[in-house]
């Protein structure tokens, strides 16, 4: 089950997509709600809307119109709070970045996690600004998004699925030159429009643990990065149980996983994006991201 963010006459939806690419509204789907936003849905959700949602859409007379019909947003286009982040979690982005950032790097112990600062989310199709007064080395990074489904703290791993709605992808723009200036990395990846993610949120309940996803990047149709989430260093119920403990996650809390090798930086010379460059985001059952940079 595929969770979009919609414009449709100018007005932001809140939608469900079939397998035949036509999208429903949710709030027709379950009458008597109504969602405004992505978050008020993950906020109200529970296993009787799911089922709700999921007769509704077998149901002949059920309004929807067309996936070319509506433009997609950013599934949550206006995040609850800053956006968590994993680096360095994948062993072969780690080996690649072992100098460009100013140090020697090694396989972390534990987790690196980092905030990123989105005001608002940018979607599929939109553009990225790449801010050329700030920065001259602009970077992409495909990563698996988690979202939070409720609230929960000291969570334990056998029981993180429970707090997981979804899924969907992050492409977490970095601009490398201001994130070696300042020796940490929040500045250089909360950038405007450095957040892109879409094109959906796919459902908990069609991607159960543990996750084995191909995911890869594209710059202007040339394959850059290529991997499996079976590569992460510290997987899923790792991070949730972990990061939980003592810190209470909410839903519609987003978690960036990592990014594997191949990002601009690692190339010898680098391949930083440029005005005009096309980058796709690919994880395999939950879609393809495309965005542009200005």
């Amino acid at each position: 089950m595929r969770f979009i963010t919609y414009l449709e006459n100018n007005q932001e939806k809140v939608g469900v997509i079939n397998d035949k690419d036509q999208v429903f509204n949710m709030n027709v789907l379950l009458e008597g709600n109504k969602f405004n936003t992505m978050q008020e849905l993950i906020e109200n959700f529970d296993q009787e809307k799911l089922m709700t949602i999921k007769k509704g859409m077998l149901e002949k007379n059920t309004q929807s119109i067309s996936l070319d019909n509506i433009q997609l947003k950013a599934p949550i286009p206006i995040p609850l709070r800053s956006i968590i982040c994993l680096g360095l979690n994948y062993k072969d982005h780690v080996v690649e970045l072992k100098d460009s950032l100013g140090k020697e790097r090694k396989i972390p112990d534990v987790p690196v996690y980092f905030s990123k600062m989105a005001n608002r989310i940018v979607g599929p199709g939109g553009l990225i600004n790449p801010h050329h007064n700030i920065t001259q080395q602009v970077d992409y990074e495909v990563e698996l998004a988690i979202i939070i489904g409720k609230e929960g703290t000291n969570i334990k791993k056998e029981e993180v699925e429970a707090y997981i709605f979804g899924y969907s992808i992050m492409n977490d723009i970095t601009a490398r030159d201001l994130q070696r200036k300042h020796t940490q990395w929040t500045r250089g990846k909360s950038l405007d429009t450095f957040t892109t993610m879409g094109p959906c949120i796919v459902h908990k309940d069609v991607l159960p643990l543990p996750l084995e996803l191909e995911l890869s990047s594209k710059v202007n149709g040339e394959l850059r990065q290529k991997s499996n989430t079976k590569n992460l260093i510290f997987d899923i119920p790792y991070i949730i149980s972990d990061l939980s403990k003592g810190i209470t996650l909410m839903p519609g809390d987003i978690i960036a996983t990592g990014t594997p090798s191949g990002v601009g930086m690692g190339f010898e010379p680098p391949k930083l994006l440029k005005s005009g460059d096309m980058i796709e985001c690919h994880i395999d059952k939950i879609g393809t991201l495309i965005n542009k940079v200005e």
